[in-house]
């Protein structure tokens, strides 16, 4: 293509792509509101390429104009103190894909008038009314501290065990210790931190006397060794971790009260071995548990004082039973809420009020009285924030088409959006706009203008994206597929994401770049989700060419001679799937951090789809792309984080020997030290760079 058309601000994007971290330094986030809503808590870099969290405090109350005032309660750079990062906090910001430093996460009391985190396992608190930061001191480097509800205790975990101490850092005791070296009290586990969304493993009672304590004893959990090649003298780490068909960790779950008594919790473990969530509010202790293979869970209250169980309610599904976080959940009199599957639409269940008809529920954000805060979509290239409540009914905040979500306490609600525009955070006080806080991410420098389809029969949602130079019937463009297409996330959303970003930057390098979500993908309702089950492959790939031809016959310059697919993780693994089976339709593929072999992945994500190895082992023969390397025709680029604990490199290096072995020329990429998403800021700048090389070669673009 003629390279005067592509603009300065488009040659530099790959850089402010890596220095901002993908766009999140500099968006406000992790939001906690006072029960009266006068105090909201948050976490915000100090600019759009500073990768230093700090913690902030807005006064709803004292706002003096439409951006209020944010006050400054921690920044790292002025606190002394602390170590490296322990080996806990650092795998747990691993799961949640943290892409910052300093105050990543605070936990805070009930009215929000302390809050405490860990720095280099250091453990500081701070009032938010008054004063500086102060640390507490601790028995050792500090793990996910939490302030008990009246702010006097902090429980946090160091060397695997449950520790509690004053908030003057006095008194300091364990409550529950490790019986063995790899047993930990008080941590989440691999799978229920990756796979299910638990990412934490103690819940304070609400008079602060006792916690609730999960156990985990991975020791029966096949043992990996992770080295880097790229320094040869570094001893390789050891984790458990647990592949399909293999042993889960051993959790169990405990009432643990602070003068030391202790009560294990009962329930059948054999038969629900995932411990999904737990909580603690004024009604008592309840649990929600999973059986092996996701078709049952059941919430179960639990006696505080002796550990016994009595079922609160059970759902069942054939397929899976799908974990909506936040659910279920009580309001403040004890009112149930939970999921309920009707007609094809994931509703919500609030006592005898039933969300409206057709509206998919994603997550209930928060319970505050007998308010219930949640997301949801009534068209699902939209996400919404809907508010329930007696005697005002459901009522959704959001208006502007995006994807949106908040977080609640009194009167207030905080509604953070992301729009066609990009994002923004709004306060709102009784449904009204009181204020912004501000978000000091960086601007792509790039027009994100996508044309947003409703594609074939199955009215595919998609968006394409088309150079801004592009002048209809001049050329034709070859087209990349650049989707993720698979469980728990969509991409073809009204929303300027970082994806949208590189979606169109790939575009003014003169593609025609479609996106598309199809059947396995959220906010269709369950039959379009589990329409996946046992194939994880054939229908996503038939949507993926579904939508290309019905795109080709809306903008006649595709040109399906030169299509290729891009994708990362199980995006990735579908790119290298289309270029294997379907070469007459993709004739070029980036594949990502592509898992190769089924069977190495998690026991919670793979069998959710494919079932038990053992009893149903076609699926992951034929959901594999090893045993398939003989069929490569067509141009492959693999690439592979050295360091992905994850999806392992072994996924990669066995396909590519199955490859070579059957003469097959492909291009291999690693990358030494980065894990499941690359954090170097060299690495992600020039990796856009090295593919969009590599695709215009691969179809002489």
């Amino acid at each position: 293509m003629d390279a005067s058309r592509v603009s300065a601000a488009v040659h530099g994007f790959p850089r402010v792509l890596a220095r901002s971290r993908r766009f999140a330094l500099g968006a406000p986030r992790h939001f906690s509101v006072s029960p009266d809503g006068e105090r909201v808590l948050f976490v915000r870099t100090g600019g759009g390429t500073d990768p230093m969290s700090l913690l902030w405090l807005r006064e709803v109350g004292s706002c003096d104009g439409p951006d209020g005032d944010d006050r400054l309660l921690a920044d790292p750079r002025r606190l002394a103190g602390g170590g490296a990062v322990p080996a806990a906090e650092r795998a747990r910001r691993e799961r949640a894909r943290e892409r910052s430093e300093g105050v990543v996460g605070y936990a805070a009391d009930r009215d929000l008038r302390v809050a405490v985190f860990a720095l280099g396992g250091a453990l500081w608190a701070v009032r938010t009314d008054s004063g500086a930061p102060f640390p507490v001191t601790a028995a050792g480097p500090v793990t996910d501290p939490r302030p008990s509800p009246d702010g006097r205790l902090i429980a946090y975990v160091t060397g695997g065990a449950l520790h509690v101490v004053g908030l003057d850092g006095g008194g300091d005791r364990p409550l529950a210790v490790p019986e063995e070296s790899e047993v930990t009290y008080g941590l989440s586990d691999y799978v229920s931190a990756e796979s299910i969304g638990r990412q934490r493993g103690h819940w304070w009672a609400p008079d602060g006397s006792a916690l609730l304590v999960a156990r985990t004893d991975p020791r029966a959990v096949g043992i990996r060794y992770l080295t880097d090649p790229s320094d040869p003298a570094r001893r390789p780490r050891t984790m458990r971790y647990p592949a399909a068909g293999t042993a889960n960790a051993e959790v169990s779950l405990h009432l643990v009260t602070v003068d030391g008594r202790r009560a294990e919790v009962d329930w059948d473990r054999a038969a629900f071995e995932y411990l999904v969530d737990a909580g603690w509010d004024a009604h008592g202790p309840t649990v929600t548990v999973q059986s092996r293979d996701q078709r049952t869970v059941r919430t179960l209250a639990v006696d505080p004082d002796t550990g016994a169980t009595r079922l609160l309610a059970e759902r069942s599904d054939p397929a899976w039973v799908h974990l909506v976080p936040g659910t279920p959940a009580r309001t403040a009199s004890g009112v149930s809420v939970d999921v309920v599957e009707r007609n094809d639409t994931r509703g919500l269940r609030i006592g005898e009020a039933l969300s409206p008809p057709g509206l998919q529920v994603h997550e209930v954000a928060g319970v505050t009285g007998e308010r219930v805060l949640f997301t949801a979509s009534e068209e699902p290239t939209e996400r919404h924030l809907w508010s329930y409540r007696p005697g005002h009914g459901f009522v959704r905040l959001s208006e502007e088409p995006g994807v949106h979500h908040g977080a609640a306490g009194g009167p207030t609600t905080v509604l953070t959006s992301l729009t066609p525009d990009g994002g923004s955070v709004t306060v709102l006080r009784d449904g009204a706009p009181v204020g912004r806080i501000a978000s000091l991410t960086e601007e792509p420098g790039l027009s994100v203008a996508p044309r947003h389809l409703r594609l074939g029969e199955r009215d595919l949602r998609a968006a394409l994206y088309l150079p801004s130079w592009y002048e209809p019937g001049a050329r034709q463009l070859p087209v990349l597929l650049d989707p993720y297409a698979g469980a728990g996330l969509q991409l073809a959303v009204r929303a300027r994401g970082w994806w949208a970003c590189v979606s169109q930057w790939f575009a003014e390098h003169g593609f025609a770049v479609l996106v598309t979500d199809g059947r396995g993908t959220p906010g269709r309702g369950p039959a379009w989700e589990k329409a996946i089950r046992g194939d994880r492959f054939g229908p996503v790939l038939q949507d993926q060419f579904d939508a290309l031809r019905a795109a080709a016959r809306h903008c006649p310059d595709l040109d399906l001679g030169r299509v290729a697919m891009r994708g990362w993780s199980f995006g990735g693994a579908l790119a290298a799937a289309a270029v294997l089976h379907h070469p007459d339709i993709v004739h070029a593929a980036v594949a990502g951090a592509a898992p190769t072999d089924r069977r190495l992945y998690d026991t919670h994500w793979e069998e959710r789809f494919l079932g038990h190895p053992d009893e149903e082992p076609e699926n992951y023969t034929r959901n594999s792309l090893l045993g398939h390397a003989h069929k490569l025709r067509r141009p492959l680029l693999l690439i592979h984080g050295l360091a992905d604990d994850n999806v392992a490199p072994a996924h990669m290096l066995r396909f590519s020997a199955e490859l070579l072995a059957a003469g097959r020329p492909h291009t291999v990429l690693p990358l030494p030290s980065s894990a499941h998403l690359p954090a170097d800021e060299a690495v992600t700048e020039n990796l856009l760079r090295f593919q969009l090389d590599f695709l215009r070669k691969a179809l002489a673009v």
